[in-house]
């Protein structure tokens, strides 16, 4: 029985998610991201319980999967085409589609090599990706700021991500055997992290949330560059 409390973690996870996309109908940007968050933390909680339990099982991993693609590719993607990107007519439903479908290929590409890929994460994580969206949407919100001002950035920022999260740049997953981290990478993302927070300081819980999120998200793309560069 011990393989309960785990399992309804990750159970959690979309429960979470489904509450995200329904406040997203309902109109209610705010909680929709902050369901979304909420099923971050249960999804960073189900495989600490198993491991702590001992409770593993391949149908924990399974369920996992299928949560993450509901709360952190689905929900996100209608609450962006609900909160902003269905201004943008086709554009906008195609960036809200890539999304979710690029999390779908994100999430099997993992699946497939947990036991080839170690030290690091092949692309963005679905989790980071999700909630790039969320917290993005709750700064926005905070700071009564409507992303169409700044034309297309919002949409082509929503498909960039969506490619981060299947492409090939490596992202630490900071368990101190992964690839190198470079001292450049750190001073970049020292200076987003900050310069993030300047720009948001009458919004500074959401700043800090986006900034988290957001830096780590280039993090990967500046490490990755800066290890080429070091092959050469």
């Amino acid at each position: 029985m011990k393989w309960i409390l785990p399992n309804a973690c990750t159970a959690a996870n979309l429960f979470f998610g489904m509450l995200s996309i329904l406040a997203t109908y309902e109109g209610n940007f705010f909680y929709a991201s902050v369901f979304i968050l909420l099923a971050l933390i249960a999804d960073g909680m189900d495989g600490r319980v198993a491991r702590a339990l001992n409770a593993a099982s391949e149908l924990g991993k399974e369920m996992d999967s299928l949560c993450d693609l509901g709360s952190f590719g689905i929900a996100p993607a209608f609450l962006a085409y609900a909160f902003c990107m269905h201004n943008y007519g086709l554009l906008g439903k195609a960036a809200a589609i890539i999304f979710a479908l690029c999390g779908m290929w994100r999430l099997a590409r993992f699946n497939v090599n947990t036991s080839i890929v170690h030290g690091f994460f092949m692309g963005l994580a679905i989790p980071a990706g999700g909630c790039i969206i969320a917290t993005t949407t709750l700064l926005f919100t905070a700071m009564n700021i409507s992303p169409e001002n700044f034309g297309l950035i919002y949409p082509i920022t929503v498909i960039i991500v969506a490619y981060l999260m299947v492409s090939h740049v490596h992202y630490p997953d900071f368990k101190g055997d992964g690839e190198k981290i470079f001292l450049v990478a750190k001073i970049f993302a020292v200076a987003m992290f900050a310069g993030i927070i300047y720009l948001t300081q009458e919004a500074i819980v959401q700043g800090v949330l986006t900034a988290i999120f957001a830096t780590y998200a280039v993090f990967g793309i500046v490490n990755s560059l800066m290890t080429l560069m070091s092959r050469n």
